[in-house]
């Protein structure tokens, strides 16, 4: 399929249209990457994406504890009052 490159402002973009993107699964939020000769428009992964789902994993096995004995600090000691 052939787009024409059109002016927005001051910057250049194209239009999609609506089936393409459904075709490619894609939603409201992309992410860019430029290569030479080439744009890639691929769907926006959160930053923590899969995140919750391996905490899951994590407390299932039992695996989700600290490492080390927590040990007081000079504030536990001294300051903290119950």
């Amino acid at each position: 399929m052939k787009a024409r490159i059109v002016r927005i402002g001051n910057s250049r973009g194209i239009r999609l249209p609506k089936p393409l993107l459904e075709e490619a699964g894609l939603g409201e939020e992309v992410e860019l990457r430029a290569s030479e000769g080439s744009i890639l428009i691929s769907p926006a992964t959160g930053r923590r994406a899969g995140w919750a789902k391996a905490a899951q994993l994590l407390h299932q096995r039992a695996e989700d504890r600290a490492l080390d004995t927590p040990l007081a600090t000079r504030f536990d000691r001294l300051e903290w009052k119950w």
